[in-house]
């Protein structure tokens, strides 16, 4: 089932700073809006999407803090526009500007409900249509549902094996995966899915969920963890309670929104669906396509939680608990639209051969893989097209959640504090443990064997020609050919001591000169 996410504003209203200087003296130019990864998402109040000389102009933004950009046809950047909230227009120009360069527009409301989705449309084939709604009650009928349902529980056991290291709950997903085997209705399927997806969901519940060190007071308990499917609120997917779970919705919303502009692309109809019963709620075509993808979506939020930890200001919980994703966020998450369209492509295509293998129509051959093209790569020998790039986190420290590079896992200022505290318990845990009865006992036979040893050697018995001067000439010199360890085991000493003396920091009592000069080979006879 689908479910809808939750997709919160900033409030338009803010208060006045008597500080602030006069507003005629400070400069209010309007943020540039680039597109990522093909999309532009616009959100806040005031929104214009219109076409001014041959180019589209974009505004957005709330209260002063605005945004604008401004494209040429033969720009090849912009793929999809989605558009949050309901308060500016779009005219009619747009939609044809958006047409003509075959880009989609895409709006969300800002409870995250699909409002409008458009983009290419093939012409309508009645015969492809007309085998779509005869579909249900025809034999493929439950083999087509299985096929989407196996898809979707091979898809859902490879995560909670690879990504959530359940290998109980991949084990289960399997046991349910090979019953389908045994379905003759559509009920039997239902019921199938619905235990994997339980089993599937159970396996989520604790995934942690991470915040900055210095925002855990301000998170609740349960924003912690992924937390359970079923929301408290809604007693469903929808209204979730979690930041989990509303990310994870705001996702399933993308991929509806694209399903459904790929199926309008093939010429079917988005709400004669298979699996899901009929509901003016919603496309049951797209609720059925989606389900095989549905776990890569559960992948890719799953690498974004353990990637970088999430911001308090990203998210808004309402007055029922409903958690809501704010703008940014939001926006990130619906950057991903591209992957999506890539990986619903073939399902679609998939799904409408498989209609027109239904028909007793001889005349109906089935419509051109225009999503994936594959027909037409395979005529001209082309490689598959390369995978979308994916849109990842802003990185932020882990101590107090500043904006930092890749490549860091704190900032500065909480790198030095993090260090300098990880080194005083360091060496703190260092005199403890060279006061246990354990080291003070090695210590005591240590000392006791070098004593011995000293003892033992005669001055007598050294020979003449290892002298100081052969050995810092001959031998020291060629110790940095060897490893501490080694020198150490030679010896029968430390390495750190092993390490001075490599190092040329110390001389080595003189009875050590003979095994050195052998270790090094340059011992005379």
């Amino acid at each position: 089932m689908a479910a809808t996410p939750s997709v919160s504003q900033r409030p338009h209203i803010q208060k006045s700073r008597t500080s602030d200087p006069p507003a005629e003296s400070k400069p209010n130019t309007p943020e540039a809006i680039v597109p990522r990864h093909g999309v532009i998402v616009l959100y806040g109040f005031g929104i214009q999407v219109k076409v001014d000389r041959g180019h589209l102009v974009l505004l957005d933004g709330i209260g002063p803090a605005r945004r604008e950009a401004r494209f040429s046809r033969i720009a090849d950047e912009l793929r999809r526009l989605v558009v949050i909230g309901a308060d500016g227009f779009v005219s009619l120009g747009a939609l044809r500007w958006l047409a003509d360069i075959e880009a989609a527009f895409v709006m969300l409301e800002r409870n995250g409900k699909v409002l409008v989705t458009t983009g290419p449309v093939a012409a309508s084939d009645v015969r492809l249509r007309r085998a779509q709604a005869c579909a249900y009650h025809s034999a493929a009928a439950v083999p087509i549902a299985c096929e989407l349902i196996d898809r979707k529980l091979k898809a859902q056991e490879l995560v909670a094996s690879e990504k959530l290291h359940d290998g109980t709950a991949a084990d289960l997903i399997s046991r349910f995966r090979a019953q389908l085997g045994t379905a003759k209705t559509m009920r039997d399927v239902r019921f199938i899915e619905s235990q994997g997806s339980s089993t599937y969901w159970a396996a989520f519940r604790n995934l942690p969920v991470e915040f900055p060190k210095t925002e855990l007071k301000k998170i609740p308990t349960h924003w912690k963890t992924f937390g359970s499917r079923t929301s408290p609120v809604s007693h469903g997917a929808r209204n979730a309670a979690t930041p989990g779970n509303a990310m994870a919705n705001l996702l399933y919303t993308v991929l509806e929104a694209e399903t459904r502009l790929a199926i309008a692309a093939l010429g079917l109809d988005p709400g004669l669906g298979l699996l899901h019963v009929d509901s003016v709620r919603r496309d049951s075509l797209a609720s059925d396509l989606m389900e095989p993808i549905r776990a890569s979506a559960d992948a890719f939020l799953i690498d974004w939680l353990r990637q970088t930890p999430l911001r308090r200001k990203d998210f808004f919980e309402m007055r029922d608990g409903t958690c809501r994703l704010m703008p940014e966020l939001a926006s990130r998450l619906i950057e991903s639209s591209l992957r999506w369209r890539a990986e619903v492509a073939p399902i679609v295509e998939w799904f409408a051969q498989a209609v027109c293998s239904t028909s007793p129509d001889s005349t109906l051959r089935g419509p051109k893989t225009r999503l994936t093209r594959r027909f037409w790569r395979e005529s001209m020998r082309k490689e598959s097209p390369r995978k979308m790039p994916v849109p990842e986190p802003q990185s932020i420290c882990r101590t107090c959640g500043a904006a930092i590079s890749k490549r860091r896992s704190r900032c500065k200022v909480c790198a030095v504090a993090v260090s300098t505290k990880a080194l005083v318990e360091g060496a703190q845990a260092g005199r403890i443990a060279g006061r246990t009865p354990e080291a003070l006992e090695r210590r005591r036979k240590s000392s006791q064997r070098q004593n011995e040893a000293l003892q033992a050697w005669n001055p007598a018995d050294h020979p003449s020609w290892l002298t100081n001067e052969y050995y810092v000439t001959s031998i020291r010199p060629r110790l940095a050919r060897f490893t501490r360890p080694k020198i150490a085991e030679t010896l029968r000493v430390s390495i750190p001591y092993a390490s001075e003396i490599r190092n040329g920091k110390c001389v080595p009592h003189q009875r050590h000169w003979i095994k050195l000069a052998e270790l090094v080979g340059a011992a005379q006879p």
